[in-house]
């Protein structure tokens, strides 16, 4: 049941053997109002780095999920407050934007807030022309959750971007981003790709135009150019996922 108590958040945290950077996340959210760890049957210290920051657990059973969004409807209906904050185990809640939420809650608060994230890439923050807008605060009697990979949580009514001029109201991102990291995750979020654009009427032609559109709006369009080679590799890297994307699509049509 949720409690209306006004002015309350929730802070909402996803977990899989998140053990790497789990301290530093809850040390920069212990001052909300409740921490919830959704946890998915974790094998390393996750729930000890919980335990010692006094962060209430629930279990969401792992099953053969490889995904983190079958668990987010869960996660959301345990949370104490019906405004919730969901931040991965491997983001920074800034002070900034702390201060911005609770100011938010005490006025006209929209029912959806997109937060920016700044992001690293083989290990450095890089400034991207093209922010990355992360829908992560919002009414949760008013939020469903679509359980396919990268999906945006679907708010029912009104949504707004923090304004630029709130400065530092962000995520920081953690992952450092290093290619070994990105390769890993290249098979495995594109196998849950073709579970998502399955339907999509793709033909051969697509493993050419979406890798040479993806690869020039990231290096062209958002001005990754300027990152020297580090840019170079991440257009390529934005490219192949939308290759191997395309090509799971088609050989499980071909089966």
């Amino acid at each position: 049941m949720t409690d209306n108590t006004p002015y309350k958040i929730s802070v909402v945290i996803n977990t899989y053997n998140a053990e790497q950077y789990l301290e530093k996340v809850l040390q920069a959210v212990k001052d909300f109002d409740q921490i919830l760890i959704c946890d998915m049957e974790s094998t390393d210290s996750t729930l000890a780095v919980a335990q010692k920051y006094g962060c209430d657990t629930v279990t969401f059973p792992r099953k053969k999920y490889n995904i983190v969004e079958h668990a987010r409807n869960f996660a959301l209906q345990n949370a104490r407050y019906k405004y919730v904050l969901v931040v991965d185990a491997d983001e920074i809640v800034t002070k900034e934007l702390k201060d911005y939420l609770y100011q938010c809650v005490k006025t006209d608060c929209p029912d959806g807030l997109f937060i920016r994230r700044k992001n690293k890439f083989m290990g450095k923050y890089i400034e991207e022309s093209v922010d990355d807008w992360q829908l992560r605060f919002f009414n949760k009697e008013k939020t469903f959750w679509p359980e396919v990979i990268h999906s945006i949580p679907q708010v029912k009514g009104r949504t707004e971007k923090i304004p630029l001029t709130i400065d530092n109201a962000i995520f920081l991102h953690l992952a450092e981003e290093y290619l070994h990291d990105r390769l890993e995750k290249l098979n495995r979020y594109t196998d849950n790709e073709v579970e998502k654009k399955q339907d999509r009427n793709f033909g051969a032609w697509a493993l050419f135009y979406r890798p040479f559109w993806y690869f020039f709006r990231s290096y062209i369009l958002q001005k990754g150019f300027m990152h020297g080679i580090r840019g170079f590799i991440k257009a390529h890297m934005e490219a192949q996922y939308q290759y191997f994307t395309v090509a799971k699509i088609l050989e499980k049509k071909l089966k």
